[in-house]
């Protein structure tokens, strides 16, 4: 007669760094050895069962229950083991390492040119070339699509690419990839495919690559329509997808600034490894105007850090994931360094008859065209009026604004929005420990701009009730 030997038994023993606490072993488990953990893994980031074995048989229910192959292992299994990091997994890579060098950019002269008469869109389409963008990708939407159009017609015949990509999703990971490899590249949108961007634009963020957004905001919320509002500058301003997010905001208000700050763009986007959004508005981007060309134009040249794809950078990488808590937070403070820096360098603004004013209309985009038009009649009847208009709305020029102050009565801002631009300017004023002058505000929404008469109007009615 033949014997079967028995089974031999083995106890278990968990490798926390493969559990997700899942619990199918808690439920397999007939002597309630397991249990659900209370603790984070910091290797996983997720919480492990806890295993006490003093009960266990070694029947082996919960080692077969396990989904993931090394959770739970039979004791005489283990062995000394570590979480291998795939970038030293196989030891030095076979190539040489040199060491890549910054190529930089030109400067190239201009001919003289007599002025243009563009739209807000092309304007901005051209400064992007003179800035030495080949590289756009887009999805159209109006009143944003003009600038896609253009460029479409123009890059191929400058060795340039126009790829109109499948979503606005697409196109922010498109240019995810060419802003890596270190190549100036745009996109051309508006309101709502702004928004599917963010989830990209916090990636860009996170992993220090540059682009520019051209933003040309419509009324909302949801699809809403294509008439001018300044519906996104929460957004612009606190909203930049996830996590702790900023990016240069810069507000033109003519066409000509439509250019100039798209130059701009490239030039901060480049030098702070960040993206920089250009928040225009529907208005500004279908207007014409006079447009002046500069007198240089850029040829960009490819920065060191650039994931190129030769063997001078072949070790770099563009990443924004770290597993390790400790890791993302000092990665955390890295960009807070570099946001400070950002805030403190780079705030602009504008003001028109603003040293002497008594009121000051506060207003970005094209509602400052109708705010200077309101300082020219409120003026014309003894009214110290004056106008401060913020280029950038994030950093707010808060350090424009406060010599201004102490002679001021109150501030009025005139916006196409629900408040936003105040909302932006209150929180700076509050940072900066300052909670006066009044602040009164002229609003419209909808895709309606606020009027000049309505400005002259409100701030009339202001003085009235002050007398």
């Amino acid at each position: 007669m033949t014997t079967t030997a028995p089974r031999q038994r083995h106890t278990p023993y968990l490798v926390p760094e493969y559990c997700k606490g899942c619990g199918r072993c808690i439920d397999a488990c007939p002597k309630h050895c397991l249990e659900v953990g209370d603790e984070v893994n910091p290797k996983s980031g997720l919480v492990p069962i806890h295993i006490d074995l003093a009960a266990c048989n070694g029947c082996g229910l919960c080692i077969g229950a396990c989904p993931e192959p090394f959770g739970l292992r039979a004791l005489e299994e283990r062995s000394e083991w570590e979480l291998q990091d795939p970038a030293h997994l196989f030891g030095e890579r076979p190539y040489q390492a040199i060491a890549a060098e910054n190529i930089p950019g030109e400067t190239i002269p201009l001919p003289r040119m007599e002025p243009l008469v563009l739209k807000g869109n092309y304007a901005s389409a051209i400064g992007a070339l003179l800035a030495g963008c080949r590289h756009v990708f887009g999805y159209p939407i109006t009143p944003s699509t003009e600038g896609a159009e253009l460029m479409a017609k123009v890059l191929p015949k400058l060795d340039g690419v126009f790829h109109q990509a499948v979503s606005e999703i697409t196109t922010v990971n498109m240019m995810y990839g060419t802003g890596g490899a270190g190549l100036p590249c745009m996109t051309y949108t508006s309101s709502p495919g702004f928004s599917l961007m963010l989830e990209g634009i916090s990636y860009l963020i996170g992993a220090e690559v540059p682009g520019v957004f051209v933003n040309v905001m419509r009324g909302g919320p949801g699809l809403g329509n294509i008439g001018p509002e300044q519906s996104d500058i929460k957004l612009v301003c606190r909203g930049l997808g996830h996590g702790n997010t900023q990016a240069i905001v810069l507000a033109p208000a003519t066409p000509q600034e439509m250019l100039d700050l798209t130059m701009l763009a490239f030039e901060l986007t480049f030098k702070y490894r960040n993206p920089v959004v250009i928040a225009s508005d529907g208005y500004l981007g279908q207007m014409t105007g006079v447009v002046r060309l500069p007198e240089t134009m850029r040829r960009p040249g490819l920065p060191a850090w650039a994931v190129w794809g030769d063997l001078p950078h072949r070790r770099n990488l563009i990443n924004s994931i770290y597993l390790f808590e400790p890791d993302l937070e000092a990665r955390n403070a890295y960009l807070n360094g570099k946001y400070a820096t950002m805030a403190r360098e780079e705030q602009r603004a504008d003001c028109y008859r603003a040293d002497d004013a008594e009121v000051l209309l506060v207003a970005a985009n094209t509602p400052a065209q109708t705010a200077k038009g309101a300082v020219e009649a409120l003026r014309s009847q003894g009214i110290r009026v004056g106008l401060f208009r913020p280029v950038t709305l994030w950093p707010f020029p808060i350090d424009h604004l406060l010599p201004l102050l102490p002679n001021l009565r109150r501030l009025v801002v005139v916006e196409a929005s629900a408040g936003q631009l105040e909302d932006e300017l209150r929180l700076a004023l509050s940072h900066a420990g300052v909670h006066l002058p009044p602040i009164a505000h002229v609003r419209r929404q909808g895709g309606i701009l606020p009027q000049l008469d309505e400005v002259v109007q409100a701030v009339l009615k202001l003085e009235e009730v002050a007398a």
